[in-house]
């Protein structure tokens, strides 16, 4: 009877504002680092460590391959832990340290041979991924265990959004600048960048350790067997993860030569930060959301989304040397990304439900680890991958003139590419839509299964 009581409670408690920003902090401190990668590391890899385009776009494929083995490990460690702090929180504590330094190493630019930088940057991006990985699953994973009561999940999740967007604003608008101003070379202003944010980041996840609490601690761990079984014949997680790598493959490629299109193509490399800084335009997507679900199903939300995005993609091809019209362009994909971005871990949890109600097994470390950490890094590596191919068969060289037929090829990776990726996307989550039909059906087998106290 106490035990219910207790779980009445919480189940209604009210998370305190501070509280709700110390998980906001998780996503901004994970953005600050890992955008500042994803936006910038080709660029960074060719112009100024100076390895060949090819080189680079091989590290980064390399690196998916690993993401392979690695999201899924980071699941099953996750539903085996049990500490004091929780099953989550604690890794934030943990892997912030490693998470900072390899962040650090990465833009560190030491004096290298040809193959010596190949590998250091090899190795050094490889570890970086996997701290990522430890830094973002439990970001996800910790939602159903923060609360009870899902009008306070919501709220919590919304104040991250916001929080990751505050950390995607800073590091995409402003790295450029900050590369030039904290040193007196590149490669000195690559590593004082990376040496401020990774402190920045470290003292985030330091916060969000401290003042974040767990009030659902699992008493027995699953078993990797069981998390597996929670994947099996599990369709609509299959067709999310599928369709959350075509929308990171789409937004890595057009994010990853925003700074070769501006600079070689338009001769203003600093136009650049403008186009990060109007990413921002993910927001009025983000809020839209909560009432177009109201009306329309979330895949349809979601392909409406993705296809809104490559048509501002495609938009750009046509803009010429307008700054306005790319502006605009850019702004209007965006606002197709911030929908297409958010839905899909909304759904996520739908599909925990659904291999919950269909194999009688909760792994949601697990599934949120591949369906989030999985899809993020291997579309990211793959869309950075794709782009630094079809540079490297058009003859790009770093620093130089380019030709037209390299110009071309920098304008194609900025425009068809990821609509291409997009409407892909766009087009499979189609496949969702019947099961999606089931949402109410299965949520209400599960409350019947286990109590309302309990669910989540």
């Amino acid at each position: 009877m106490k035990s219910s009581l207790g779980s009445a409670i919480n189940s209604k408690a009210k998370i305190p504002f501070h509280r709700m920003l110390a998980y906001a902090s998780t996503d901004t401190a994970g953005n600050l680092l890992y955008t500042t990668v994803s936006t910038f590391i080709l660029y960074y890899y060719t112009d100024v460590f100076g390895i060949s385009v090819a080189a680079a776009g091989t590290i980064l494929l390399a690196a998916r391959i690993l993401d392979a083995f690695d999201a899924q490990i980071w699941g099953f460690i996750i539903d085996h832990t049990h500490t004091k702090w929780g099953q989550s929180r604690p890794y934030w504590l943990w892997m912030a340290f490693p998470f900072a330094i390899f962040f650090i190493l990465m833009f560190w630019s030491p004096d290298l041979s040809t193959s010596g930088k190949f590998w250091w940057a090899l190795v050094t991006y490889l570890l970086f991924g996997i701290s990522y990985t430890g830094i973002g699953t439990p970001i996800t994973s910790i939602l159903p265990n923060l609360s009870n009561d899902s009008n306070e999940r919501i709220r919590l999740n919304s104040t991250r959004s916001i929080g990751g967007m505050i950390g995607y604003f800073i590091t995409a608008t402003f790295t450029l600048s900050f590369a030039a101003f904290f040193g007196s070379n590149p490669q000195s202003g690559w590593r004082n960048t990376a040496l401020i944010l990774a402190v920045i980041g470290f003292a985030l996840l330091m916060f969000a350790f401290l003042d974040t609490r767990e009030i659902n601690k699992p008493k027995k761990g699953i078993s990797i067997l069981k998390s597996i079984k929670a994947a099996k014949a599990n369709w609509p997680w299959f067709i999310l993860v599928i369709v959350f790598i075509f929308y990171w493959l789409g937004n890595a490629s057009r994010t990853s030569v925003v700074v070769y299109y501006t600079q070689y193509n338009l001769g203003h490399k600093d136009f650049a930060s403008i186009l990060n800084a109007l990413v921002m335009f993910q927001i009025i997507g983000m809020v839209a959301i909560p009432f177009l679900v109201k009306k329309f199903r979330k895949s349809y939300i979601l392909m409406a989304g993705m296809f809104l995005a490559a048509f501002g993609q495609i938009l750009i091809s046509f803009t010429g040397n307008s700054f306005i019209g790319l502006s605009l362009a850019w702004a209007l994909a965006s606002v197709g990304t911030g929908i297409s971005v958010t839905l899909p871990f909304a759904m996520l949890a739908d599909t925990v439900d659904y291999g919950e109600w269909r194999n009688g097994i909760r792994a949601s470390g697990f599934l949120t680890a591949i369906g989030s950490s999985f899809a993020i890094k291997m579309g990211s590596g793959l869309g950075g991958w794709a782009p630094s191919m079809v540079l490297a068969h058009a003859g790009y060289k770093a620093g130089a003139v380019q030709n037209a037929g390299v110009l071309s090829a920098i304008k194609f990776s900025i425009s068809w590419l990821p609509a291409i990726f997009f409407i892909i996307g766009g087009l499979l989550i189609l496949l969702y839509v019947r099961f999606e039909r089931k949402e109410k059906t299965i949520r209400t087998t599960l409350i019947e299964r286990r109590g309302e106290l309990n669910e989540g």
